[in-house]
């Protein structure tokens, strides 16, 4: 992982023992990330600037927040833009490591950190000793393109959606909610298994309801809901959301068919051309070049799949282009599968793995499930892969995590239910009585290379002395000499002045 300086942190990857370091004080080895190397970063830094030029020759241009999400991730990583400097005590053993973006898109390393952090607070501090279920919801095409591009009617509707199932838990316990409360935290993702624009939510519920008159309060338990209790729900869920859009004229629907009423010509151009991007890839077309508005490319190299996809007994429930399925769930004493799946709603958007070139030169990206039809692959243009990138690209100042009912910030029951014993609610305990815990910092980068890949970065892999931060180097002239002198410079030299052709000055 990247150094948690100026530029946050990432992921890195790691070895494990080989014949060499068979007497290593330490089993896993750390090595520096090095991106340039990816195959994701080798397309951007190659195509961005025909990219750029794409947008400008059609007089369009990216709004300034996606331009910094390129630039940055293309310095992410990278040495020659600073770096730490660690040193073994005892054998003086030294290390650099590189600083990252820290930004929220769709940089691998920083997605991997964030991903480490947000599942290591909700399984530490948050989440409390219970069955936690996994509810998750799709929306229809156009839902997507409105959440997308008006985080309020995001927010509003998410609203809608935890209420309704906070109704039915407490329902279905036998209570009224004058006299017990739900709590849910929901991750929105903004990403398909193809890179496809589909905003959707995780949310993690836990299998009961807190009765409101007990101390501490007390978890009432119920039973995991089926597939025949769920098609009333997403039944209730669709139509408030349906009725809630249309009183705010967002949604406007005839007889047969519902569509968006967004007002024309009130946006910035930069802004326009990014949901022009954005609503090409919802529908899974293509942005740019001159096959612009066909279907992007499949490739199926399976055989369709035989009847229906959805296996007997699944809990899930499908009405007019919504779904809501609430089939996983970890139990109270099944921590690391709770954290497995916190992971897993809080992962990167972009696998490196699944990513590849074909031998024609475009961009090919594996699913993650195959469809039913037999789709194992989507092929994109190198432009048209950018332009998924762009889409793809969270508003600055738009939480991806909500918290709701007893898990808000300032809910009365918060302090008394989360391990961390947190709350700023009006009846919250002072910290001297020793009910409240101070404010965890996010995990540093030690911690988390010894959390995800069981690496001790403090402990030199030769001697097993500590190793300690001795320099934070930011001044380009510093690091040119310091990248020169161990010959990691990799950035691309200027062309030494020449002269003026021979006998011009004769």
């Amino acid at each position: 992982m990247e150094s948690p300086g100026p530029g946050g942190s990432g992921a890195s990857p790691w070895t494990g023992p080989s014949e060499e370091d068979a007497g290593s004080p330490v089993g896993a080895r750390y090595q520096r990330h090095r991106p340039e190397n990816s195959l994701l970063y080798r397309l951007i830094a190659h195509h961005y600037p025909s990219f750029l030029a794409q947008l400008a020759s059609e007089e369009r241009r990216l709004p300034s927040y996606v331009q910094r999400e390129f630039e940055e991730y293309l310095r992410c990583g990278r040495l020659e833009y600073g770096f730490l400097r660690v040193r073994c005590v005892e054998c003086h053993a030294e290390k650099l490591v590189a600083f990252s973006c820290k930004r929220r898109g769709f940089c691998p390393s920083c997605g991997a950190r964030r991903m480490v952090e947000s599942a290591a607070l909700l399984v530490d501090d948050v989440l409390p000793a219970a069955s936690i279920r996994q509810w998750v919801l799709s929306v229809p095409f156009p839902l997507r393109f409105l959440f997308a591009t008006h985080p309020s009617a995001l927010g509003e509707s998410l609203g809608i959606v935890y209420r309704a199932i906070a109704s039915f838990l407490i329902r279905k316990a036998g209570l009224t909610q004058a006299t017990a409360q739900c709590g849910a935290i929901t991750l929105i993702q903004r990403f398909g298994s193809a890179l496809n624009l589909n905003v959707h939510f995780h949310m993690l519920i836990p299998d009961g309801v807190y009765l409101k008159d007990t101390d501490p309060p007390y978890l009432r338990k119920v039973s995991p809901p089926t597939a025949e209790e769920l098609q009333p729900l997403l039944r209730r869920i669709s139509a408030r959301i349906g009725r809630h859009l249309e009183r705010r004229g967002l949604l406007v629907r005839d007889m047969e068919h519902s569509y968006l009423a967004l007002e024309p010509g009130t946006r910035e151009q930069e802004q326009e051309t990014l949901e022009e991007l954005q609503s090409h890839s919802i529908t899974y077309r293509i942005a740019l070049g001159p096959h612009k508005g066909r279907k992007a490319f499949m490739l199926q190299s399976l055989p369709p799949l035989p009847g229906e996809r959805d296996r007997a007994g699944e809990v899930l429930a499908k009405i007019g282009g919504f779904s809501l399925h609430a089939g996983v769930a970890a139990e109270a004493h099944q921590r690391r599968k709770l954290e497995r799946l916190a992971r897993y709603v809080t992962r990167p958007m972009i696998a490196l793995e699944r990513l590849s070139v074909t031998p024609q030169g475009n961009v090919r990206y594996a699913l993650k499930t195959p469809y039913r039809d037999g789709t194992t692959h989507v092929i994109f243009e190198p432009l048209d892969f950018l332009a998924r990138l762009a889409s793809l690209v969270p508003s600055p100042r738009v939480n991806l995590t909500r918290f709701h009912g007893v898990f808000a910030p300032n809910a009365c029951l918060r302090n008394k239910i989360v391990p961390a014993l947190r709350g700023r609610g009006k009846h919250a305990r002072p910290a001297g009585e020793g009910a409240s815990a101070p404010c965890r910092g996010s995990l540093s980068w030690a911690q988390r290379l010894r959390r995800v890949f069981a690496i001790d970065i403090e402990t030199c892999e030769r001697c097993g002395g500590a190793v300690k931060i001795i320099a934070c180097v930011q001044d380009p002239g510093v690091i040119r000499k310091i990248l020169e002198h161990r010959g990691e410079l990799s950035l691309p030299q200027r062309p030494p002045v020449r002269g003026p052709p021979g006998g011009v000055f004769d």
